[in-house]
């Protein structure tokens, strides 16, 4: 069994005009897939028994690999483990509910302040990596990971959680629309998120 490219259940140009139809289309099926190709490389010749990504990358610090090795594990199979989650929450014209509503207010005092949060601590990131919003004990927390790190990994550093949103802060996800205006890329996300599969996310039982 091998990892493969997930289906996405929208056209590529179904986010435009916020994320392009070019980008969706080399971020999906180039970048994405390398990844994945990269993964299953990395897993046949270590001789890993195939497990789901989010297994994968939990156990990897269990898994007797030199440093380079596991390295090369942590960025493919995160690079994969964080697209798939990516594709899953975008999506155009849904509407935040009164449930992450009230569970935003009750985190940070108000939806616009954890915006401004969330678009400073994106705009933090130093070269690549993600922002995340993730769940713990039903509490939600802003937390950014460089690369393709995320909250399932044991690593140094990294605060763990069941992420219930993210966003992409590697270069490959916004240049050819916004160039460098990572800003605007971050501004764009708004209109994009599947309100609707984030609160999915949320109400699930940790697994």
């Amino acid at each position: 069994m091998t990892y493969k490219l997930p289906i996405l259940n929208y056209n590529y140009d179904a986010l435009e005009p916020f994320f392009d139809y070019k980008t969706m289309k080399i971020h999906h099926t180039k970048h994405h897939q390398n990844y994945i190709n990269n993964t299953n490389i990395l897993v046949q010749n270590n001789n890993i028994t195939h497990v789901t990504i989010k297994k994968l990358l939990s156990s990897i610090h269990t898994y007797h690999l030199s440093t380079r090795q596991q390295t090369l594990l942590y960025n493919n199979a995160g690079g994969h483990a964080n697209h798939s989650f990516f594709w899953k929450i975008l999506k155009k014209n849904t509407k935040m509910n009164d449930i992450i509503t009230k569970t935003l207010v009750n985190n940070f005092g108000s939806v616009i302040f954890f915006q401004k949060t969330f678009e400073q601590q994106a705009l933090n990131v130093f070269g690549s990596g993600w922002i995340w919003l993730i769940k713990q004990n039903n509490t939600l927390q802003i937390t950014t990971t460089m690369n393709q790190n995320n909250p399932w990994m044991h690593i140094e550093n990294n605060i763990l959680g069941e992420p219930i949103l993210a966003l992409d802060l590697w270069e490959h996800a916004y240049y050819l629309k916004y160039q460098n205006n990572r800003n605007l890329y971050i501004q764009s996300f708004w209109h994009v998120i599947n309100w609707d599969k984030v609160t999915e996310l949320f109400l699930k039982k940790n697994s």
